[in-house]
């Protein structure tokens, strides 16, 4: 990798970057394709100010905020977001992420969520990552679960999403349990 290179981390199909305001377009652009998929599980900002606030937000020093894009052509295919950066003896950190319609089922969030892992727990110094999943999120689930999260908990009412209270499913993953880079890009998702 060259100075040049705006990519954190590549996998074979996919590499990791932070947000920029030139993302703004396409970024708000894919969010609006991909409404019906992210109903009712998330909202990414749509819109240009929403964008605009998202960034500004993924500047505070207990954020990052990576987006997942196609090697061949650089499309963005998703985003992942660490939030709640707890540095000293917790080192810990929330994930929350999306991919977008175009990329959905393809296999590019399960190897973009393991680059940023490895980013997490390797650059960052974090030990631990965590992430709450409605329970009726499928598609979420069974992507952690293939990144090697274990399911920890159940917590009922626990984030305000789409109007009202939404139990979740507590899920995490440490340092330790994160397969050797070269086991993760040789998997299939």
């Amino acid at each position: 990798m060259t100075t040049s290179d705006p990519y954190l981390a590549r996998g074979p199909r996919v590499g990791i970057r932070h947000f920029t305001a030139a993302d703004r377009e396409e970024f708000t652009a894919a969010a609006r394709q991909s409404a019906r998929i992210h109903h009712p599980w998330l909202f990414p900002p749509a819109a240009d100010a929403d964008y605009d606030a998202y960034l500004q937000r993924l500047q505070e020093p207990s954020r990052e905020g990576l987006l997942i894009c196609e090697l061949a052509g650089g499309r963005i295919a998703g985003y992942v977001t660490i939030n709640n950066i707890v540095h000293g003896a917790f080192r810990c950190g929330a994930l929350g992420y999306g991919a977008f319609a175009h990329a959905a089922g393809r296999g590019l969030m399960g190897e973009g969520l393991r680059l940023v892992l490895h980013h997490a727990f390797e650059r960052l110094g974090l030990h631990r990552l965590e992430v709450n999943v409605q329970p009726a999120n499928e598609r979420s689930i069974a992507l952690v679960k293939r990144a090697g999260f274990r399911l920890e908990g159940f917590s009922p009412d626990f984030l305000f999403i789409d109007g009202a209270w939404r139990d979740h499913e507590r899920w995490a993953i440490t340092s330790e349990m994160l397969p050797d880079a070269e086991q993760a890009s040789d998997e299939q998702v």
